[in-house]
């Protein structure tokens, strides 16, 4: 994060989602004007807003519904994909499960994560095999998320060679044995708020950094919880999304 930002950027990345994998359109002056705005914004602040990334609105829509309805089903419903080291982690988590810096936070979450075949990685990732688990209702939200997961991989991808590009190395300098075979997380969040006030706490989701090169954010129009501090602490911006 940087020093002293004062207010998160808006770029549109339209030219670098056109462009950057074609060639002959390295030196296109608008790819390029996007890269600088890439490179200001990562020094700068850390964080993004993008326009015209081309993910539609109504699939980033639906994708917000389906998994409201999920999160509106029966307890025991929810618990048929619950997490567990069998799992691989992935999967249902209930309120209070995920903790951050040693204070649990008030939201339930299905986490997913890129699946991992048995021995691929060694003992190393031993933990971390398995493939994700996809509630049976809402129907379409397997159908619905696998194809969320592809669009948004690719456009990482194409962020990261626009950010490769900033940092003055090869536009695929994180893809091949650098970073090519990504681990991939995705984290579908839920904040209800009729939870028993002998359990609540004051947080959401703790302050923390993600790990990892690229975080894209979906999130609910109506509602700004997520905030942006930079290093001094005394600044923070309620974060939202911006539409293509």
């Amino acid at each position: 994060m940087g020093s002293g930002f004062k207010a998160i950027p808006l770029i549109d990345i339209g030219p670098l989602v056109e462009k950057i994998d074609d060639p002959n359109m390295v030196n296109d002056a608008d790819l390029l004007e996007v890269v600088r705005m890439l490179d200001d914004a990562c020094k700068e602040a850390g964080f993004f807003y993008v326009k015209g990334h081309g993910i539609t609105e109504s699939l980033m829509k639906e994708v917000r519904d389906v998994t409201r309805k999920f999160f509106q089903l029966p307890y025991e419903e929810k618990l048929k994909i619950k997490m567990t080291p069998r799992s691989g982690y992935r999967g249902y988590q209930r309120i209070g499960e995920n903790v951050t810096k040693g204070k649990p936070d008030m939201h339930e979450a299905i986490d997913c994560y890129t699946p991992i075949r048995p021995g691929k990685y060694g003992d190393l990732a031993k933990p971390m095999e398995g493939s994700n688990l996809w509630p049976e209702n809402p129907s379409n939200f397997e159908t619905l998320l696998e194809n969320y997961i592809n669009l948004c991989r690719d456009l990482s991808r194409k962020i990261m060679r626009g950010i490769a590009l900033a940092l003055g190395g090869a536009i695929d300098a994180f893809e091949g044995e650098t970073a090519g075979d990504p681990f991939w997380v995705l984290r579908l969040i839920g904040y209800p708020v009729d939870i028993p006030e002998e359990q609540r706490t004051d947080t959401g989701c703790g302050a923390h950094t993600d790990y990892g090169l690229l975080t894209l954010v979906n999130q609910d129009d109506d509602i700004c919880a997520l905030e942006v501090q930079n290093r001094s602490g005394l600044v923070k911006w309620n974060l939202s999304i911006h539409a293509s």
